[in-house]
Formats: structure tokens, sequence, C-alpha cells
């Protein structure tokens, strides 16, 4: 097609910049969740009740894994789609148990909305790779 690089469509163009902005969008909010889940770990006793200790474990595993998901989606090298589905699958997976987690415990609301939003964010880019 005339205009376009490599021959591709207006179509196309716009579906690629739809799939980098959900990706982007995905990693900030693995970004945003990782910190206020790191921030809730740390306000978690570490020899407290039970429910605090599960708190801080989830709070952990859902940074680590938002973490990871946000570098592994910013990478510029081409991933595999089936490696990049089920790192993002994993993350909505560990950010709506990290929800379930906070709803359960006062004072935690803003760390079960963010973890809401990724796994939002990662259903929204996940649509895209199938």
């Amino acid at each position: 097609m005339p205009g376009y690089p490599n021959g591709v469509s207006l179509t196309e163009q716009q579906e690629l910049v739809r799939f980098l902005e959900d990706r982007f969008a995905c990693a900030q909010a693995c970004t945003e969740c990782a910190r206020i889940c790191a921030l809730r770990a740390s306000l978690a006793e570490l020899d407290g009740p039970d429910d605090q200790q599960e708190l801080r474990r989830k709070g952990i595993l859902c940074a680590e894994v938002c973490d990871a998901t946000c570098r592994a989606l910013a990478e510029q090298t081409t991933q595999a789609e089936a490696g990049m589905r089920a790192q993002v699958e994993w993350c909505r997976a560990v950010c709506l148990e990290t929800a379930d987690v906070f709803d359960r415990s006062r004072g935690a609301e803003k760390g079960a909305e963010a973890c809401r939003d990724c796994a939002r964010a990662c259903t929204e880019f996940l649509a895209l790779l199938r």
C-alpha cells in the first residue's frame, strides 16, 4: 500500500498501536500494583496473626510477579506470544488472589483496588493476544 512502510495497511498499523498502548497500560498497572503491594507487605507484621502473614506473603508475591510481568512487557525483543500470554495470565491470577486477601484486611482497600486494576489491564491485553 503506498505511503506505508513494507506494505503495512492502516488497519494493521492501528492494531499495532492498540497492541502497544494496551501493553503499556498493562505494564503501568503492574508497576503501580507492585509498588502498592510492596508497601502493603512492609506494613504487615512479620510475627503477627496468620492473616497478617498471609497478607505479607501475598503482597510480596504479587509485587514480584507484577514486576516480572512489567519487565517482560517492556522488553524490546520479540517474545513468543505463548510465553507472554502465560506471564500475563499468571500476573492476572496472582493479582485477583491478592485482591481477595487484601479485601479481608482493614486498611488494604487501595491495595485490593490496584490489584483489580492490574488484573483488568491484563485481561484487556490478553484479549489482543487471542
